[in-house]
């Protein structure tokens, strides 16, 4: 029989483990199993995260994108990530194409956000402390921001006014286009034109006549924008 010591190292080779893997190490009964993994957390050696889920890891950006499948980070948590905002929160952003309650874990509210499998995409696998985790390019982190009003229009502006050399500036255009909502478009269609990016040309076909409040977060009172069909509020 494996000693305990083992199973300990074996687990932490995992960012999350149930009674099923702690199991299959074991080799013993569901009733032992469940009193190891017990006594693991009693002990303060693992950390649980929602019934039958554990982790050795009290790193809510580690385990995030590993609860349900498939996942990414995005919005506020994946641009903070990237250093573009100096904006932190409690709450973390998890893109998801199936509803999912939110877990606190460590002190951190984890939120599902359940999008349409067309707008499932522009995200990575990369390594995260000897991990690996899904996580929004920079481009979609913005676009998901938008799109789902997780992050204040203002700070929006801000982030692509002071990150918009590290961005790609065709990437975002092709997102918009392949997402194919009108408001978004028309948001951040406007906030590139006033970088000096000429993109009108490549998004108007996705642009409808109804005219739009460009700040979300305002009232929908403003000069209005025929160009861009766009009340400007902001």
């Amino acid at each position: 029989m494996i000693k305990s010591a083992e199973v300990y190292e074996k687990l932490k080779k995992y960012a999350i483990f149930d009674n099923k893997i702690t199991n299959n190490l074991i080799n013993k009964n569901q009733t032992y199993n469940n009193l190891f993994n017990y006594r693991l957390k009693k002990s303060f050696k693992i950390f649980r995260i929602e019934k039958n889920r554990y982790t050795f890891y009290n790193d809510p950006f580690l385990i995030s994108s590993r609860i349900i499948w498939p996942s990414y980070i995005s919005c506020l948590s994946a641009l903070n990530f990237y250093k573009m905002t100096a904006q932190t929160s409690n709450r973390m952003t998890i893109i998801a194409v199936k509803n999912k309650k939110p877990i606190r874990f460590s002190n951190t509210i984890i939120e599902f956000i359940k999008i349409k499998n067309n707008n499932f995409f522009g995200f990575e696998k990369i390594k995260y402390n000897n991990f690996e985790i899904f996580i929004a390019d920079k481009e979609k982190s913005l676009i998901d921001s938008v799109l789902l009003k997780k992050v204040s229009f203002s700070e929006i502006k801000d982030i692509l006014c002071e990150n918009i050399k590290t961005l790609n500036v065709n990437k975002i255009i092709r997102y918009l286009k392949k997402i194919n909502n009108s408001s978004l478009t028309k948001r951040i269609g406007f906030l590139l034109e006033g970088l000096n990016y000429d993109v009108y040309g490549k998004l108007k076909d996705n642009l409808d006549l109804t005219c739009t409040k460009l700040d979300y977060t305002k009232l929908n009172k403003g000069k209005k924008n025929n160009k861009w069909k766009l009340i400007i509020n902001d």
